[in-house]
Order: structure tokens, then sequence, then C-alpha cells
């Protein structure tokens, strides 16, 4: 008997970063794929919209230092496919306070580790090269030269560009409301209608529970707005890429911002603010009390950071211990999910291979298997 939906190879539900970037890889490898995004495709309801965002291989575990070293890999083909010029390396520092609760050896042993080229800093080295931050004697600073900036609203485009190109089917506006695994596959019910694909691939951030809680699946999340800040130095030229590097502070707060770039602004931001709230309870307005802790570390530590200028928002959904998810669910295998934790963009182009190397080839040569669904 003949199935009278609209049947697909794989159903990618979400066009964020991961799930663009997820029906390229698919289209171009021939899959037949069709992708749906619950608004317009780049809005600012997500978290992949703005411009920047901090690619590196500097982390404290070399799961992650091992994929970001494949992500720049991926990127440079991306690049090279889309015709965009879209990384741009600026190196940058890692600011480890000595009283807390993160090791600069951490860094520096997983860089190690995997091969990728560090420096270890004491402030007056840090202050030689860059006289712009305001250093206190008790931290260490780790410095990576391929540390950089990624565009993040143009990726997004180009991955949707070149995902339709290869002959993937993108759906704006069109809501997934229910997932129906019936063993033949699984029926998407969609507010256009139903559609059924062999797999399906979930790459909906904060909304991944609604579609889960029915099949008995939730993951554990903390949904979040986030907020960066973009400053007016008086004199923005001190800050510009080949003068002043992407940093992130580590410590019980964590804060992280960029050179210039595209204006004459330097943007920053404290990361997992804990202004907890489920997206349909988002106000989109910045908070003013994160406004003014961001700007008194700006001030202390980079005092030439200016004034604000503006305020953006964007959403965070935080997995346990913020490990990625890349995996399949134990009681319905064809159902894959994605989520990145807030910290995913710099994997955006090898988050979408391995997830299309994992629907069609049942694998992957990346090592995922620390990203499961938590229990």
């Amino acid at each position: 008997m003949n199935d009278p939906l609209e049947t697909f190879d794989v159903a990618v539900v979400g066009l964020g970063a991961l799930g663009s970037a997820t029906a390229y890889h698919l289209a171009k490898r021939g899959v037949r794929t069709v992708a749906f995004e619950q608004f317009d495709l780049g809005h600012v309801r997500g978290a992949s919209h703005d411009t920047s965002r901090i690619i590196r291989t500097s982390y404290g575990a070399t799961r992650y230092v091992r994929l970001a070293k494949a992500a720049y890999r991926d990127w440079a083909e991306f690049e090279e496919v889309s015709g965009e010029r879209l990384v741009t390396v600026t190196g940058g520092v890692i600011f480890v306070p000595a009283d807390g609760p993160y090791s600069a050896a951490s860094f520096a042993d997983s860089l190690a580790e995997v091969g990728i080229p560090y420096e270890l800093l004491d402030p007056s080295e840090v202050g030689a090269r860059w006289p712009q931050f305001d250093i206190p004697e008790t931290v260490e600073t780790v410095y990576t030269p391929d540390t950089g900036i990624v565009n993040a609203s143009r990726t997004v485009a180009a991955l949707q560009m070149q995902a339709r190109a290869h002959g993937a089917e993108l759906r704006a506006r069109t809501p997934v409301v229910a997932l129906k695994p019936d063993g033949s596959g699984t029926v998407l019910q969609t507010a256009a209608g139903e559609v059924r694909a062999s797999k399906v691939i979930l790459a909906t951030d904060a909304w991944t529970n609604k579609l889960l809680a029915p099949l008995g699946a939730e993951i554990p999340l903390e949904t979040m707005q986030e907020q960066v800040t973009y400053f007016k130095p008086a004199d923005a030229a001190t800050f510009d890429p080949d003068r002043f590097p992407v940093w992130i502070w580590e410590d019980t707060h964590c804060f992280y911002g960029f050179p210039t770039y595209g204006e004459p602004t330097i943007k920053a931001a404290r990361d997992v603010s804990n202004n907890l709230m489920a997206p349909e309870d988002r106000t989109f307005e910045p908070s003013t009390e994160l406004i003014d802790q961001l700007s008194a570390f700006m001030g202390a530590r980079i005092p030439g950071s200016g004034h604000v200028l503006r305020t953006v928002t964007c959403q965070y959904a935080i997995t346990p211990n913020r490990e990625f998810v890349l995996s399949p669910l134990d009681q319905y295998p064809d159902i894959v999910v994605a989520l990145g934790a807030g910290h995913a963009f710099k994997f955006t182009p090898a988050v979408g291979r391995i997830l299309a190397e994992l629907v069609v080839d049942g694998e992957t040569s990346d090592d995922i298997s620390a990203f499961t669904i938590p229990g």
C-alpha cells in the first residue's frame, strides 16, 4: 500500500546554525532532505543571529579540542564551497584567576595533547603585547594564535543557500508540532500538514523538550535569555583585530569579548548569566543589572573600552555540565538530538557533518562518545 504522505530520507527540525549545517551536509551527499523552521530564516529568537562568534581550539577538555581542530578543517572547506570568508583569525587569550574554579594547566594540557600551539603568559607579558588590558598579578593567561571570529548571520545564510543549491527543501514559518514514530520512520506533524521521514534530526535548542516530552524522552535543560553589549571606545583603532585579541575571562562569572569587527565597537558579554526564562516568556529586553555588572568588569579590565552603545539578547539552552548532545534517542534511534549548550557555533560545520554521517552511515569517525543523551 502506497504511503499517501510526502516522504523524505531525513527531516531536520530547526534551522539555526546546527540545523542549517546538517541540512547542507545531507543535501551535499544526495540525501532527500526537508528542513523546517518555525520562524523566519535568520530570526532573532534563538542563538544563531547577530554578527560575531568566537572560534577557538582552547578548551580545558581534549574532546572539545579535538572536535575544534576538526571544525577548523570543515570551516576552511565550507569557505571554499561557499566563496565566503567567514573566519577571521585574531589570536586569543584565556585569563584564568589563580583563586578561581578553573586551571590554566587544564587548557595547556589539553592543547598540548592534541598538538595545538599555545603560550602561557604572565600579566607583564600580556601587558607588553596588549596594553589595553589591566590584568592582576594573580591571573594566568593561555594564548592560542588560531583563535578568531566567525561571522554568525552570514554563516547561517550561506549554509542555507548551499543546502538549497544541493537540493534540500527549507520550509520557513512551518512549526513542527509533534513527532509520531510508527515503525516505518517518523511522521512529522507540521502547521502545513504531515510528512514522513526515515530519520529525523532535532536541532531545536530551547524548544527540544516540546517535541520530546510526548515521547517520554525529555532532556534536562535550563533555558535563559542571554545578552551581548557593544561598547564604543574613544580610540577604536587600538582595538582593531591586528592589535587586540579575542579574550575570555574564566572565573566564577565568565566574561568574553572581541576586537572591533565590521564597526568601531567592541562586543563583550557575561556567559551563562542565569537570566532563566522559557522561550515563550522571553522579554527581549536587556537586563540593566547585567549591563551594569559587565560595564564594571570592562572598566576594571579593559579601561579604554568606552561607553555602552547597544545590547542585543539571545537565548541559551544549557545541558547538564554544558556537554553537547549529539545522539539518537534510546527509545527511538531514528530520531537524533543535537544540542550545543550555548557554545557550539564554533563547531557548526563539523557538527553538521557529524550528524549527517550518523544518520546516513550509522557512525562517524569523530569521537562523540561523551555527547550522549543525559540520563
